[in-house]
């Protein structure tokens, strides 16, 4: 357990990068769903009233707000008096939205819960910083110790508690891509790193943007490259960078940097304006051929209509067939919200088969409970909860479950330099630093 000192450095330097991010970040590309009855869309706090429950996320574009809705609408039919305050903050993978809940969580002004990645993401801040509550007595009194794989209890565990309700199980290493452009050009999905460039080189030959990037968070930097490493260096390798195991100075990070520099002369030259989802439309409207990033693609693919292996195709990113990334969005019980019943209320809901059947197939991502409906789920959710069952699992670090926040937040400095001079040698040095500031490597 870190002492106060160490923790209120970390939680400056998280404020500090995420207040940044905030400053510069390009409005989302889709507008927050329209709230329900009885709600009201992105308030920072919740309003004075007795029975009320303010739920805090940053799930607005489409897809990932059609699947929280879904829950909410649970909720409602439950509970029909309580007035749900949707308080949301855009941006991807949370870039602004922590920045407002560290703020609010300091000056004692919880919301009643909040989206958080499972792990260490929470863990090493509020867990550590006492501001959140165990939740073992939830998953105890609803005979949910069986229901959840004992690989995701130990995630959202420590100290013999448990600090979360994990609502999905999403995959990072996906590799979208346009059916038809690949048929028309006589493409396969690249199944190495080899095979991508001679694919890229092929498609920039027939005049066609071989990759879509959308990084105007350094998140979506990060995204790509927790990608690329797993492909470069495989799953040992790549789990040993966060237990100190792997050096960070060693070749295989070399490479990755070497990899993903050569990556970005085959993306969009708008990459750093676009949103993630702006980026997922470019393959769905043909202006790119391929895009890496997580399975809230497929929940965003849904919300417009398409159909998966029909209206596009999907693989493991290229050297990672085998391998499962993976992350989780879950739920808290602060210390001090406001509307506490209510709070464990909305856990329930969240944790519960019903709540996670009506989330996941809109959100694009499994349950993470092990009864899902499977029938419930379209052609991609089927095989990557197949794949989940089968695949070596790793965790990500971009999206909080590798990585404490302050580590991840000195992986982001680094990126943030490299993306814009692509300086191998610096990227380097700067990400053993950021390891060696984590506490995990030495000097």
């Amino acid at each position: 357990m870190r002492n106060n000192r160490v923790w209120f450095l970390v939680l400056a330097l998280v404020l500090m990068s995420a207040l940044a991010l905030s400053a510069c970040a390009a409005p989302a590309a889709a507008p927050a769903a329209p709230a329900g009855e009885g709600e009201q869309q992105g308030e920072a706090a919740a309003p004075a009233g007795e029975n009320q429950l303010e739920i805090f996320s940053w799930w607005t574009a489409g897809g990932e707000a059609d699947g929280l809705n879904a829950m909410y609408e649970i909720f409602k039919q439950k509970y029909p008096d309580v007035e749900i305050i949707n308080a949301t903050v855009a941006g991807g993978a949370g870039s602004n939205a922590k920045a407002v809940l560290a703020t609010r969580m300091q000056s004692g002004d919880p919301p009643d819960s909040f989206q958080v990645h499972a792990g260490h993401e929470l863990i090493d801040t509020w867990v550590v910083a006492d501001k959140m509550e165990p939740v073992t007595f939830i998953f105890e009194d609803n005979g949910w110790m069986d229901a959840y794989p004992q690989g995701v209890i130990d995630i959202i565990s420590a100290n013999d508690e448990i600090w979360s309700v994990p609502v999905n199980i999403h995959r990072s290493n996906v590799l979208w891509y346009n059916k038809g452009i690949f048929e028309e050009n006589g493409l396969e999905p690249p199944a190495t790193m080899e095979d991508f460039f001679t694919v890229a080189e092929a498609l920039k030959a027939a005049g066609v943007t071989p990759m879509a990037q959308g990084d105007n968070g350094v998140w979506a930097d990060n995204h790509l490259f927790e990608n690329v490493m797993l492909g470069v260096m495989g799953p040992e390798k790549y789990a040993g960078l966060w237990t100190g195991d792997t050096d960070w100075n060693g070749p295989e990070v070399k490479t990755a940097l070497e990899t993903y520099a050569k990556m970005m002369d085959y993306v969009n030259e708008d990459h750093a304006a676009l949103n993630w989802d702006q980026a997922a439309q470019m393959v769905v409207d043909g202006d790119a051929a391929m895009y890496i990033m997580g399975d809230w693609v497929a929940g965003y693919y849904t919300s417009l209509g398409l159909e998966p292996d029909q209206d596009y195709g999907w693989a493991p990113v290229p050297g990672t067939d085998g391998v499962f990334m993976m992350l989780s969005d879950s739920f808290g019980l602060p210390k001090g919200a406001p509307h506490r019943e209510n709070a464990i209320r909305w856990l329930e809901v969240a944790g519960s088969k019903e709540g996670q059947d009506a989330f996941n197939p809109l959100k694009g991502s499994i349950p993470a409970r092990t009864d899902g409906d499977r029938e419930l789920y379209n052609v991609y959710l089927q095989s990557a909860m197949d794949d989940f069952a089968s695949d070596q699992i790793v965790p990500s670090y971009t999206h909080g479950a590798a990585a404490s926040e302050g580590w991840v937040t000195g992986i982001s400095d680094a990126m943030t330099l490299f993306v814009a001079d692509l300086d191998v040698e610096a990227a380097q040095t700067n990400l053993a630093q950021a390891c060696v500031d984590a506490g995990v490597c030495s000097e």
